[in-house]
Protein backbone atom coordinates (compact mmCIF):
# COMPACT_ATOMS: atom_id res chain seq x y z
CA UNK A 1 0.00 0.00 0.00
CA UNK A 2 1.42 3.43 -0.92
CA UNK A 3 2.28 5.79 1.92
CA UNK A 4 0.00 8.81 2.26
CA UNK A 5 1.98 12.07 2.22
CA UNK A 6 0.03 15.33 2.50
CA UNK A 7 1.31 18.35 0.63
CA UNK A 8 1.67 20.13 3.97
CA UNK A 9 2.27 17.91 6.98
CA UNK A 10 0.92 19.70 10.05
CA UNK A 11 3.17 20.14 13.08
CA UNK A 12 2.05 21.13 16.56
CA UNK A 13 2.19 20.39 20.26
CA UNK A 14 0.15 18.39 22.71
CA UNK A 15 0.29 20.42 25.92
CA UNK A 16 -0.87 18.33 28.88
CA UNK A 17 1.04 20.28 30.32
CA UNK A 18 3.80 18.60 32.32
CA UNK A 19 5.28 20.93 34.95
CA UNK A 20 7.71 19.55 37.50
CA UNK A 21 6.23 19.81 41.00
CA UNK A 22 7.99 22.52 43.02
CA UNK A 23 7.83 25.30 40.42
CA UNK A 24 5.66 28.40 40.65
CA UNK A 25 2.36 27.28 39.04
CA UNK A 26 1.37 30.84 38.06
CA UNK A 27 4.57 31.29 36.09
CA UNK A 28 4.20 27.82 34.57
CA UNK A 29 0.79 28.70 33.11
CA UNK A 30 2.21 31.94 31.74
CA UNK A 31 5.06 29.98 30.15
CA UNK A 32 2.51 27.70 28.49
CA UNK A 33 0.93 30.72 26.83
CA UNK A 34 4.35 32.08 25.85
CA UNK A 35 5.16 28.77 24.16
CA UNK A 36 1.98 28.92 22.09
CA UNK A 37 2.85 32.50 21.11
CA UNK A 38 6.32 31.35 20.02
CA UNK A 39 4.91 28.49 17.96
CA UNK A 40 2.53 30.89 16.25
CA UNK A 41 5.46 33.11 15.24
CA UNK A 42 7.37 30.03 14.03
CA UNK A 43 4.43 29.00 11.80
CA UNK A 44 3.52 25.81 13.66
CA UNK A 45 0.04 24.64 12.75
CA UNK A 46 -1.63 23.50 15.97
CA UNK A 47 -1.57 23.46 19.77
CA UNK A 48 -3.75 20.98 21.65
CA UNK A 49 -4.31 21.73 25.35
CA UNK A 50 -5.30 19.21 28.02
CA UNK A 51 -7.78 18.96 30.88
CA UNK A 52 -6.72 17.47 34.21
CA UNK A 53 -7.76 17.94 37.81
CA UNK A 54 -5.30 15.96 39.93
CA UNK A 55 -1.82 14.42 40.28
CA UNK A 56 0.03 17.75 40.46
CA UNK A 57 1.80 17.80 37.09
CA UNK A 58 -0.87 18.68 34.53
CA UNK A 59 -2.20 21.91 35.96
CA UNK A 60 -4.61 23.13 33.26
CA UNK A 61 -8.16 22.45 34.41
CA UNK A 62 -9.91 24.15 31.49
CA UNK A 63 -8.43 23.98 27.99
CA UNK A 64 -11.20 26.35 26.87
CA UNK A 65 -9.87 29.11 29.15
CA UNK A 66 -6.35 28.62 27.82
CA UNK A 67 -7.60 28.66 24.24
CA UNK A 68 -9.46 31.92 24.84
CA UNK A 69 -6.32 33.51 26.27
CA UNK A 70 -4.02 32.09 23.59
CA UNK A 71 -6.32 33.20 20.79
CA UNK A 72 -5.84 36.83 21.86
CA UNK A 73 -2.05 36.46 21.65
CA UNK A 74 -1.76 34.60 18.33
CA UNK A 75 -2.64 35.06 14.67
CA UNK A 76 -2.81 31.80 12.72
CA UNK A 77 -2.12 28.75 14.90
CA UNK A 78 -5.15 26.51 15.46
CA UNK A 79 -6.04 25.74 19.07
CA UNK A 80 -7.62 22.48 20.23
CA UNK A 81 -8.83 20.82 23.38
CA UNK A 82 -6.41 17.99 23.91
CA UNK A 83 -8.70 16.76 25.25
CA UNK A 84 -11.95 17.75 26.90
CA UNK A 85 -12.99 14.76 29.05
CA UNK A 86 -16.60 14.28 27.96
CA UNK A 87 -17.87 12.19 30.93
CA UNK A 88 -17.04 15.13 33.22
CA UNK A 89 -19.37 17.57 31.44
CA UNK A 90 -22.92 17.90 30.18
CA UNK A 91 -22.87 17.52 26.37
CA UNK A 92 -24.88 20.71 25.78
CA UNK A 93 -22.38 22.71 27.84
CA UNK A 94 -19.46 21.33 25.84
CA UNK A 95 -21.19 22.10 22.55
CA UNK A 96 -22.05 25.63 23.67
CA UNK A 97 -18.57 26.47 24.98
CA UNK A 98 -16.81 25.10 21.91
CA UNK A 99 -19.16 26.91 19.53
CA UNK A 100 -18.54 30.17 21.35
CA UNK A 101 -14.80 29.60 20.97
CA UNK A 102 -15.34 28.81 17.29
CA UNK A 103 -16.71 32.34 16.90
CA UNK A 104 -14.18 34.03 19.19
CA UNK A 105 -11.25 32.46 17.33
CA UNK A 106 -12.80 32.98 13.87
CA UNK A 107 -12.63 29.27 13.19
CA UNK A 108 -9.27 28.45 14.75
CA UNK A 109 -10.61 26.16 17.46
CA UNK A 110 -10.58 22.35 17.29
CA UNK A 111 -12.32 19.90 19.61
CA UNK A 112 -10.39 16.89 20.81
CA UNK A 113 -12.33 14.56 23.10
CA UNK A 114 -11.55 11.65 25.37
CA UNK A 115 -12.97 9.65 28.26
CA UNK A 116 -10.65 11.19 30.88
CA UNK A 117 -7.07 10.06 31.26
CA UNK A 118 -6.49 10.25 35.01
CA UNK A 119 -8.33 7.76 37.19
CA UNK A 120 -7.85 10.19 40.09
CA UNK A 121 -10.00 12.80 38.32
CA UNK A 122 -12.88 10.37 37.87
CA UNK A 123 -12.50 9.11 41.45
CA UNK A 124 -12.97 12.60 42.90
CA UNK A 125 -16.21 12.99 40.93
CA UNK A 126 -17.49 9.55 41.84
CA UNK A 127 -17.44 8.37 38.22
CA UNK A 128 -17.15 4.64 37.65
CA UNK A 129 -14.17 4.07 35.30
CA UNK A 130 -16.16 1.38 33.47
CA UNK A 131 -18.65 4.03 32.34
CA UNK A 132 -16.16 6.57 30.99
CA UNK A 133 -15.58 5.23 27.47
CA UNK A 134 -19.26 4.49 26.74
CA UNK A 135 -20.20 7.96 28.00
CA UNK A 136 -17.56 9.56 25.80
CA UNK A 137 -19.06 7.87 22.74
CA UNK A 138 -22.60 8.78 23.82
CA UNK A 139 -21.70 12.42 24.49
CA UNK A 140 -19.80 12.84 21.22
CA UNK A 141 -22.79 11.62 19.23
CA UNK A 142 -25.03 14.14 21.00
CA UNK A 143 -22.58 17.01 20.50
CA UNK A 144 -22.25 16.30 16.78
CA UNK A 145 -26.03 16.29 16.45
CA UNK A 146 -26.18 19.68 18.16
CA UNK A 147 -23.43 21.02 15.87
CA UNK A 148 -25.53 19.91 12.89
CA UNK A 149 -28.43 22.02 14.12
CA UNK A 150 -30.65 19.19 15.35
CA UNK A 151 -33.07 19.47 18.23
CA UNK A 152 -32.02 16.73 20.64
CA UNK A 153 -34.07 14.80 23.17
CA UNK A 154 -32.05 12.25 25.10
CA UNK A 155 -32.25 10.72 28.55
CA UNK A 156 -29.43 8.78 30.18
CA UNK A 157 -28.52 7.95 33.75
CA UNK A 158 -25.89 10.70 33.73
CA UNK A 159 -27.32 13.42 31.47
CA UNK A 160 -30.64 14.59 30.05
CA UNK A 161 -31.34 16.79 27.02
CA UNK A 162 -34.88 18.12 26.50
CA UNK A 163 -35.50 20.00 23.29
CA UNK A 164 -31.82 20.91 23.39
CA UNK A 165 -30.56 23.08 20.58
CA UNK A 166 -27.72 25.50 19.89
CA UNK A 167 -28.17 29.24 20.30
CA UNK A 168 -25.19 29.91 18.04
CA UNK A 169 -24.63 28.03 14.83
CA UNK A 170 -20.99 26.98 14.33
CA UNK A 171 -18.71 29.59 12.80
CA UNK A 172 -16.82 26.86 10.90
CA UNK A 173 -18.46 24.94 8.06
CA UNK A 174 -20.00 22.52 8.80
CA UNK A 175 -18.41 22.68 12.26
CA UNK A 176 -14.96 22.76 13.84
CA UNK A 177 -12.46 19.92 13.41
CA UNK A 178 -13.23 17.09 15.82
CA UNK A 179 -10.84 14.31 16.88
CA UNK A 180 -10.93 11.47 19.40
CA UNK A 181 -7.95 10.58 21.57
CA UNK A 182 -6.61 7.08 20.99
CA UNK A 183 -4.40 5.18 23.45
CA UNK A 184 -3.72 1.46 23.63
CA UNK A 185 -7.43 0.76 24.08
CA UNK A 186 -9.67 0.15 21.03
CA UNK A 187 -12.28 2.59 22.41
CA UNK A 188 -10.74 5.66 20.77
CA UNK A 189 -10.40 4.23 17.24
CA UNK A 190 -13.85 2.63 17.42
CA UNK A 191 -15.47 5.93 18.48
CA UNK A 192 -13.55 7.93 15.85
CA UNK A 193 -14.59 5.50 13.13
CA UNK A 194 -18.21 5.30 14.26
CA UNK A 195 -18.60 9.08 14.03
CA UNK A 196 -16.24 9.61 11.08
CA UNK A 197 -14.03 12.15 12.87
CA UNK A 198 -10.28 12.57 13.25
CA UNK A 199 -7.99 10.73 15.64
CA UNK A 200 -5.18 11.75 18.01
CA UNK A 201 -2.80 8.84 18.65
CA UNK A 202 -1.42 10.12 21.93
CA UNK A 203 0.56 7.07 23.05
CA UNK A 204 2.58 6.82 19.84
CA UNK A 205 5.63 8.17 21.72
CA UNK A 206 5.73 5.15 24.05
CA UNK A 207 7.62 1.94 23.15
CA UNK A 208 5.67 0.17 20.41
CA UNK A 209 3.36 3.14 20.17
CA UNK A 210 3.74 3.84 16.45
CA UNK A 211 2.85 0.27 15.55
CA UNK A 212 -0.12 0.47 17.89
CA UNK A 213 -1.13 3.77 16.29
CA UNK A 214 -1.17 2.16 12.84
CA UNK A 215 -3.30 -0.69 14.17
CA UNK A 216 -5.64 1.83 15.76
CA UNK A 217 -6.07 3.68 12.48
CA UNK A 218 -6.90 0.43 10.68
CA UNK A 219 -9.45 -0.29 13.40
CA UNK A 220 -11.01 3.15 12.93
CA UNK A 221 -11.26 2.63 9.16
CA UNK A 222 -12.94 -0.72 9.70
CA UNK A 223 -15.45 0.77 12.14
CA UNK A 224 -16.15 3.72 9.84
CA UNK A 225 -17.01 1.35 6.99
CA UNK A 226 -19.59 -0.36 9.20
CA UNK A 227 -21.35 3.00 9.67
CA UNK A 228 -21.10 4.20 6.07
CA UNK A 229 -18.34 6.70 6.83
CA UNK A 230 -14.81 7.24 5.52
CA UNK A 231 -11.73 8.10 7.56
CA UNK A 232 -9.38 10.76 6.17
CA UNK A 233 -5.69 10.41 7.00
CA UNK A 234 -5.35 14.18 6.83
CA UNK A 235 -7.30 14.26 10.10
CA UNK A 236 -4.98 11.81 11.87
CA UNK A 237 -2.30 13.17 14.19
CA UNK A 238 0.34 11.04 15.92
CA UNK A 239 2.18 12.13 19.03
CA UNK A 240 5.88 11.86 19.72
CA UNK A 241 8.37 13.77 21.87
CA UNK A 242 11.18 15.86 20.48
CA UNK A 243 14.23 17.90 21.40
CA UNK A 244 16.72 19.30 18.89
CA UNK A 245 20.07 21.00 19.35
CA UNK A 246 22.96 22.02 17.12
CA UNK A 247 24.70 18.67 17.72
CA UNK A 248 23.36 15.24 18.68
CA UNK A 249 25.62 15.09 21.72
CA UNK A 250 24.29 18.41 22.99
CA UNK A 251 20.67 17.31 22.50
CA UNK A 252 21.26 14.13 24.49
CA UNK A 253 22.96 16.03 27.32
CA UNK A 254 20.12 18.57 27.38
CA UNK A 255 17.31 16.12 28.12
CA UNK A 256 18.70 12.97 29.75
CA UNK A 257 18.14 14.10 33.35
CA UNK A 258 14.77 15.72 32.70
CA UNK A 259 13.35 12.86 30.64
CA UNK A 260 14.52 10.25 33.16
CA UNK A 261 12.97 12.14 36.07
CA UNK A 262 9.69 12.65 34.18
CA UNK A 263 9.16 9.02 33.24
CA UNK A 264 10.15 7.57 36.60
CA UNK A 265 8.43 10.19 38.76
CA UNK A 266 5.24 10.87 36.77
CA UNK A 267 4.50 7.49 35.19
CA UNK A 268 6.39 5.34 37.67
CA UNK A 269 5.34 6.89 40.98
CA UNK A 270 2.50 9.42 40.66
CA UNK A 271 -0.12 7.83 38.41
CA UNK A 272 0.06 4.26 39.57
CA UNK A 273 2.36 2.50 37.09
CA UNK A 274 5.43 1.76 39.24
CA UNK A 275 6.12 -1.73 37.89
CA UNK A 276 5.82 -0.66 34.28
CA UNK A 277 8.66 1.84 34.64
CA UNK A 278 11.04 0.05 37.01
CA UNK A 279 13.20 -0.97 34.05
CA UNK A 280 12.79 2.25 32.07
CA UNK A 281 16.02 3.70 30.70
CA UNK A 282 16.84 6.80 28.71
CA UNK A 283 18.84 4.78 26.19
CA UNK A 284 16.04 2.25 25.77
CA UNK A 285 13.47 4.91 24.98
CA UNK A 286 15.71 6.46 22.34
CA UNK A 287 16.41 3.07 20.77
CA UNK A 288 12.68 2.28 20.64
CA UNK A 289 12.10 5.35 18.49
CA UNK A 290 9.62 6.85 20.92
CA UNK A 291 11.42 10.20 21.05
CA UNK A 292 13.24 12.35 18.51
CA UNK A 293 16.42 13.65 20.16
CA UNK A 294 19.23 14.99 18.02
CA UNK A 295 19.81 17.40 15.14
CA UNK A 296 17.45 18.59 12.40
CA UNK A 297 18.91 15.90 10.10
CA UNK A 298 18.07 13.25 12.71
CA UNK A 299 14.54 14.66 12.91
CA UNK A 300 14.02 14.48 9.15
CA UNK A 301 15.00 10.80 9.20
CA UNK A 302 12.67 10.19 12.16
CA UNK A 303 9.67 11.69 10.37
CA UNK A 304 10.37 9.49 7.37
CA UNK A 305 10.35 6.46 9.69
CA UNK A 306 7.01 7.57 11.13
CA UNK A 307 5.58 7.73 7.61
CA UNK A 308 6.79 4.18 6.99
CA UNK A 309 5.44 2.85 10.31
CA UNK A 310 2.01 4.46 10.04
CA UNK A 311 1.39 4.46 6.30
CA UNK A 312 1.02 8.23 6.45
CA UNK A 313 -0.82 10.80 8.54
CA UNK A 314 -1.87 14.42 8.42
CA UNK A 315 0.03 15.74 11.40
CA UNK A 316 2.72 15.12 13.97
CA UNK A 317 2.34 16.51 17.48
CA UNK A 318 5.11 16.91 20.02
CA UNK A 319 4.50 16.32 23.69
CA UNK A 320 5.18 19.66 25.34
CA UNK A 321 7.78 18.99 28.01
CA UNK A 322 10.24 20.82 30.23
CA UNK A 323 13.11 18.35 30.18
CA UNK A 324 15.68 21.11 29.76
CA UNK A 325 15.99 24.88 30.15
CA UNK A 326 13.43 27.27 28.72
CA UNK A 327 16.05 28.79 26.40
CA UNK A 328 17.06 25.40 24.99
CA UNK A 329 13.41 24.38 24.61
CA UNK A 330 12.70 27.48 22.53
CA UNK A 331 15.82 26.89 20.43
CA UNK A 332 14.66 23.33 19.75
CA UNK A 333 11.34 24.51 18.32
CA UNK A 334 13.14 27.14 16.25
CA UNK A 335 15.45 24.52 14.74
CA UNK A 336 12.42 22.41 13.84
CA UNK A 337 10.64 25.35 12.21
CA UNK A 338 13.70 26.48 10.23
CA UNK A 339 15.16 23.21 9.03
CA UNK A 340 12.71 20.31 9.47
CA UNK A 341 9.17 21.53 8.83
CA UNK A 342 9.91 22.96 5.33
CA UNK A 343 11.03 19.50 4.19
CA UNK A 344 7.53 18.16 4.77
CA UNK A 345 5.47 21.18 3.80
CA UNK A 346 6.35 21.56 0.09
CA UNK A 347 8.32 24.73 0.76
CA UNK A 348 11.78 23.82 -0.51
CA UNK A 349 11.49 22.09 -3.93
CA UNK A 350 10.67 25.24 -5.89
CA UNK A 351 13.48 27.17 -4.18
CA UNK A 352 15.96 24.37 -4.85
CA UNK A 353 14.80 24.07 -8.48
CA UNK A 354 15.25 27.80 -9.00
CA UNK A 355 18.74 27.69 -7.52
CA UNK A 356 19.76 24.69 -9.62
CA UNK A 357 18.35 26.19 -12.82
CA UNK A 358 20.25 29.38 -12.23
CA UNK A 359 23.50 27.53 -11.44
CA UNK A 360 23.19 25.18 -14.42
CA UNK A 361 22.57 28.06 -16.84
CA UNK A 362 24.71 30.76 -15.28
CA UNK A 363 26.94 31.26 -18.33
CA UNK A 364 24.02 31.73 -20.71
CA UNK A 365 21.91 33.79 -18.31
CA UNK A 366 24.48 36.10 -16.74
CA UNK A 367 26.82 36.71 -19.70
CA UNK A 368 24.49 39.34 -21.24
CA UNK A 369 24.32 41.09 -17.88
CA UNK A 370 28.12 41.36 -17.84
CA UNK A 371 28.13 42.75 -21.35
CA UNK A 372 25.53 45.32 -20.31
CA UNK A 373 27.76 46.41 -17.45
CA UNK A 374 30.72 46.94 -19.82
CA UNK A 375 28.54 48.86 -22.26
CA UNK A 376 27.35 51.14 -19.49
CA UNK A 377 30.97 52.18 -18.77
CA UNK A 378 31.73 52.63 -22.46
CA UNK A 379 28.59 54.66 -23.09
CA UNK A 380 29.54 56.93 -20.20
CA UNK A 381 33.10 57.31 -21.50
CA UNK A 382 34.49 55.87 -18.30
CA UNK A 383 37.38 53.50 -17.82
CA UNK A 384 36.34 49.99 -16.85
CA UNK A 385 37.72 49.14 -13.39
CA UNK A 386 40.28 46.35 -13.41
CA UNK A 387 38.42 44.34 -10.76
CA UNK A 388 35.31 44.19 -12.99
CA UNK A 389 37.35 43.03 -15.97
CA UNK A 390 39.04 40.36 -13.81
CA UNK A 391 35.71 39.18 -12.38
CA UNK A 392 34.21 38.78 -15.85
CA UNK A 393 37.25 36.87 -17.05
CA UNK A 394 36.96 34.51 -14.10
CA UNK A 395 33.28 34.01 -14.91
CA UNK A 396 34.13 32.87 -18.45
CA UNK A 397 36.74 30.39 -17.23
Amino acid sequence: MPVFRPRRLKFGIFMAPFHRVGENPTLALERDLELIELLDRLDFDEAWIGEHHSAGWETIASPELMIAAAAQRTRTIKLGTGVVSLPYHHPLMVADRMTQLDHMTRGRVMMGVGPGALASDAYMMGIDPLTQRPRMDEALGLILRLFRGEVVDHKADWCTLQGARMQLAPYSEPHMDVAVASTFSPAGPVTAGKHGVGMLSITASQPGGMTNAAQGWAMAEEEAAKHGKTMDRRNWRVLTSMHLADTREEALRDVEEGMTYFYKEYFGRVIGQPGAFDEWTFKGTLESGGSIVGTPDDAIEAIERIFDLTGGMGGVLFQAHEWTTWAKTKHSYELWARYVAPRFQSQLPSIENSRDWSADNRTTIFAPAGAATLKAFLDAGKEIPAEIVARMQRGKA
